[in-house]
């Protein structure tokens, strides 16, 4: 075990040795994600604003008189440029103006709408229409529609059933009382459960594939390879120091990453929060240790994985092409969890690796982890990284594969 341990600072030392090495590991990342993810959260704050603060542009035709009154005092008026149509017009003539974003609403209200209302006596008699014209890609038209209709129709529409019935309440059979109960942990929790299990999975292969080709594959092309298996050291020795010291820094990375991603996604959505509310998860340390050793093997997979075929290949480049399947692999497996949903998973599911340790993870930010997920997902992982290691070191063993001949 001298030689793995030889080889093992070897690497470690040739990456903490290297401050431009260092900076682009292990500082770079957590600088973009954290100013990325503010940048997003602070860009989304701007529009709503931009959205509350625009004057909305409202025509509204033939509307009756006995409104005026009321419209003023919905307070619409405050935050809208409204022209009142007495003539006839043509909605054709708007729609272009509509879809040309020039202006944000059309109103337009039936001939004798307000008569209409006040004659009406029995079923079967005739119900007049408002008609809304607005554009549902436009983010002005859309808020226009949903503040005449919030401000203005509903709230007039109660005040004519009112005038018309006497008494609303002859209308409400029973009433309907809310008592939110909710865990908050796992509330905020799902925020990340939604974004975290991806993002770790994917950049935690991305620190592996980036350290382990150049390790395994610019060795062979530098010629420091071929020194390096005519020492004395093992050959299994040096498959075992390259792999655990290339986990090593990978987790490093990793933890840059999700810590940076940790500290960033709160910081995002008290930006895009009304309130200005930050997002607060609060994990035990049971939480803690089970993602840290879920993060762990699967880092030992992955670097199996890139220093497998990092030694079929000839060169970096070679290397590259051929990692390129695996880190699609990777993506989707991640990603198919974004979308699952609140659905109970079978036990089965987290055996997968990658996918399986991905449904771990999302547990772990929603404290719904059990014993027997987290031991099936770590388990059929390490099993599937140690057969890995295995290859590993037959092909160090191959004199054909390791000097490519």
């Amino acid at each position: 075990m001298n030689g793995a341990k030889i080889i093992f600072k070897k690497e470690l030392r040739r990456i903490f040795q290297d401050k431009k090495m260092i900076f682009s590991l292990f500082i770079l990342p957590g600088i973009i994600i954290i100013g990325m993810y503010s940048l997003i959260g602070v860009m989304i704050h701007q529009m709503v604003d931009d959205i509350k603060k625009h004057e909305s542009i409202v025509y509204i035709q033939n509307m009756p008189k006995e409104y005026e009154s009321f419209v003023k005092a919905s307070g619409f008026l405050e935050n809208a440029k409204v022209t009142f149509l007495t003539k006839e017009i043509s909605a054709k003539d708007y729609e272009e103006m509509i879809l040309e974003e020039s202006i944000d609403l059309l109103v337009s209200f039936e001939d004798s709408f307000h008569n209409t209302i006040a004659s009406y006596e029995k079923s079967g008699d005739t119900i007049p229409k408002v008609t809304l014209y607005y554009n549902t890609a436009a983010k002005y038209s859309q808020e226009a529609e949903s503040k005449f209709r919030s401000m203005i129709l509903e709230p007039l529409q109660q005040q004519l059933l009112t005038n018309r019935l006497g008494n609303l309440e002859i209308l409400q059979v029973f009433q309907i009382a809310d008592k939110v109960i909710v865990d908050e942990d796992k509330q905020n929790g799902q925020f990340l459960a939604m974004l975290l299990p991806y993002m770790i999975t994917f950049m935690l292969f991305v620190g592996a594939m980036s350290l382990g080709v150049d390790a395994i594959t610019g060795e062979k092309e530098r010629g420091t390879m071929a020194k390096l298996l005519l020492t004395p050291i093992k050959r299994s020795e040096i498959v075992l120091g390259k792999l655990s010291s290339l986990a090593v820094l990978s987790s490093i990375s990793a933890v840059v990453y999700a810590i940076s991603m940790i500290i960033a996604m709160p910081m995002m959505a008290g930006d895009i929060s009304s309130e200005g509310g930050a997002l607060s998860v609060r994990f035990e340390v049971t939480q803690i240790l089970a993602l840290l050793i879920i993060m762990i093997i699967m880092v030992y997979l992955y670097v199996g994985l890139v220093a497998l075929v990092s030694t079929f290949a000839k060169t970096a480049k070679e290397a590259s092409s051929y990692i390129s399947p695996l880190y699609i692999i990777i993506i989707v497996a991640g990603m198919l969890t974004m979308y699952q949903g609140g659905l109970e998973k079978p036990l089965y599911q987290y055996a997968i690796p990658v996918y399986g340790n991905s449904l771990a993870i999302q547990n772990i930010m929603t404290n719904e982890l059990t014993l027997a997920q987290f031991c099936i997902s770590s388990f059929s992982t390490l099993v599937l990284a140690i057969l890995v290691t295995i290859a590993i070191a037959k092909a160090f063993n191959s004199e054909k594969i390791m000097f490519n001949a």
